[in-house]
């Protein structure tokens, strides 16, 4: 099977996961596939959604970003904070150039530090985080602005605002993965760094850029999640790191770099959010819910590095079919020689 076959049916995994997952709610309860429940779904899947955008970008690159859920909540606090003494501008201003500062530093740390990935992005996890509650003493931060309320709080064609931007940052960025130079570059670096490198790319500069942009979206999810709830909580991204990666995971990125569509990122984000808003409805204990969602990681995980040994377990099992017997070739009969009398 070539590697663009794989990557598509990497990708169906997801799509048949989710499709499970949702036939089985549906059977399960009644009020799952209403239209004020999907979009319930699409609501709560916007931000961890946005996350797993530059996880992708990331992971596709062979690092990983932990820090995510630090640079959200940071920069919730950071726009709060503007907000309350300066506008809506200036805020939204201050939130993205915290996510894209955070990107950066992280970017550098993994380049011109040589440090592993997961280090750097643990390391600056634990800043931020404390950074945030030194800011707000550990104290939610309000927000009361009716326009910044708006982002994640209005509805648009009957959809909630949030959705919308969760498909115009796939939209986006998708295109930049797939259709541009800086996406090719992305592919080729995580598949083979120092190849990459010298054909040219310059590496270094395309792991910097991928961590900004995971920092950007972080900081977009901020505002979402900052606007949905009129306030901003110090530890509003605690753990969505993790959910970020799993949505990856599950939508068929490797881990090893090199391979993984935004598309499929998406559907692992869709899968998450379902499976949340299934157990919700069923009453399933939160403490169970992080059990099942830990169990659909490994599932995801396990097929992912296993299904070229599954395959071939499974064609090894399958009965010989019998070849019919080939007759050989007939021997040619010796032709007589005449023989000529003097």
């Amino acid at each position: 099977m070539t590697s663009v076959l794989k990557s598509v049916a990497r990708q169906l995994r997801a799509v048949w996961m989710l499709l499970l997952v949702g036939v089985v709610l549906s059977i399960a309860s009644p009020v799952f596939l209403t239209s004020t429940n999907l979009l319930n779904v699409g609501l709560a899947t916007s931000v961890v959604a946005l996350l797993a955008i530059g996880q992708t970008y990331v992971i596709i690159l062979a690092e990983i970003d932990l820090s995510v859920g630090a640079v959200l909540g940071f920069s919730s606090v950071v726009t709060a904070l503007v907000l309350r003494d300066h506008g809506l501008l200036p805020a939204l201003a201050a939130g993205i150039g915290v996510g894209a500062a955070a990107g950066l530093v992280n970017g550098l740390l993994v380049t011109r530090t040589r440090m592993p990935s997961f280090i750097a992005t643990l390391a600056m996890m634990s800043i931020l985080s404390g950074l945030t509650l030194q800011l707000t003493d550990g104290n939610p931060v309000g927000v009361d602005d009716y326009d910044f309320q708006g982002i994640g709080q209005d509805y648009l064609a009957g959809i909630p605002l949030p959705v919308w931007l969760m498909v115009a940052g796939y939209a986006v960025f998708g295109v930049l993965l797939a259709r541009t130079g800086f996406g090719r570059f992305v592919y080729a670096t995580g598949d083979n760094l120092e190849a990459a490198r010298l054909s040219g790319i310059r590496t270094q500069r395309v792991k910097v850029l991928a961590f900004v942009i995971s920092g950007v979206l972080a900081a977009l999810g901020g505002f979402i999640l900052t606007a949905r709830l009129s306030t901003a909580e110090p530890t509003a991204g605690t753990g969505l790191e993790l959910e970020s990666i799993a949505a990856v995971i599950i939508g068929g990125t490797s881990l090893a770099g090199g391979r993984g569509k935004l598309l499929g990122t998406l559907i692992g984000a869709l899968v998450l959010g379902v499976i949340d808003n299934g157990m919700n409805l069923l009453d399933v204990s939160p403490f169970l819910q992080s059990v099942v969602k830990g169990v659909v990681i490994l599932l995801a995980v396990f097929l992912d590095r296993n299904v070229d040994g599954l395959r071939a377990m499974v064609a090894w099992r399958k009965p010989a079919v019998p070849s019919e017997p080939v007759s050989p070739d007939p021997v040619p009969a010796p032709v007589p020689t005449a023989h000529h009398t003097p």
